[in-house]
């Protein structure tokens, strides 16, 4: 039996489901009661030793950390493995492509950073680096916004990440901020070699000591009246621009 302080909620079809195609050690599947569309996921689960619980919408309810959007369907497992830095260089070398990771700058509303490492598991970017502090960390609302995306991606969470980007600037990595007045459009950046994205906290963007630790500021050109994208779709523009580039589209 896991630990609570040591679990993390996995909520949601697709979460779940992501859960088990990954392989993720699963302790306990709480179901809806007389939902045989969930029965599939719960014999997967059961099969891979979780002991599945039927349970009541209102159970389900007050045990969901995601706002009640579970689907029917909770799973609590072991808490999420963070990684190093340095693994997640190694990811890359090891795949023979050059680093393509995503700096996450006090991203602290959990949907927005799931919809982020949504994003860069898509987009085949290596790995995603978060603060200790001033973020969101990988909750279950966060799982359960990426789609169970987090399941698949190698996350370092950091204690400065200003240090991480100096450290990445030594390994070679081009540093890029997504700013709304960066000087530079997306589309005009080069972004084929090893390139970290810096996504800035919602509303207030990058903070100062990151801008300035930034080789290029991009920006987003917009043409409506709204003065830009929120954190998670300008990120999602940007990694789909670096992969355009790097398969040479």
């Amino acid at each position: 039996m896991i630990d609570k302080e040591d679990a993390l909620q996995i909520e949601g079809r697709n979460a779940v489901a992501e859960a088990l195609r990954a392989g993720k050690a699963i302790d306990r599947l709480f179901v809806l009661e007389n939902a045989p569309q969930l029965a599939g996921l719960a014999a997967k689960a059961a099969a891979a030793g979780a002991v599945v619980t039927c349970a009541s919408r209102q159970r389900l309810d007050v045990m969901s950390q995601s706002g009640g959007t579970h689907q029917g369907i909770i799973a609590v497992a072991a808490a999420c493995e963070y990684v190093s830095v340095d693994e997640i260089l190694e990811a890359a070398a090891q795949r023979g492509e050059k680093p393509f990771v995503v700096l996450c700058d006090h991203v602290e509303d959990p949907q927005n950073l799931g919809a982020i490492i949504r994003s860069a598991e898509v987009a085949g970017a290596h790995g995603v680096l978060i603060p200790k502090r001033r973020g969101a960390g990988i909750t279950a609302a966060v799982v359960k916004s990426s789609s169970g995306a987090v399941l698949h991606m190698k996350i370092a969470r950091v204690p400065n990440l200003a240090f991480a980007v100096e450290d990445l600037k030594k390994a070679g990595l081009w540093v890029y901020g997504a700013d709304a007045d960066g000087e530079t459009p997306f589309y005009k950046a080069d972004f084929t070699g090893a390139t970290a994205l810096v996504i800035g906290a919602e509303g207030a963007g990058l903070s100062r000591l990151i801008k300035e630790k930034c080789d290029v500021l991009v920006s987003i050109p917009v043409r409506g009246q709204t003065a830009s994208l929120n954190a998670s779709a300008a990120a999602a523009v940007l990694l789909f621009e670096a992969v355009r580039q790097r398969v040479g589209g």
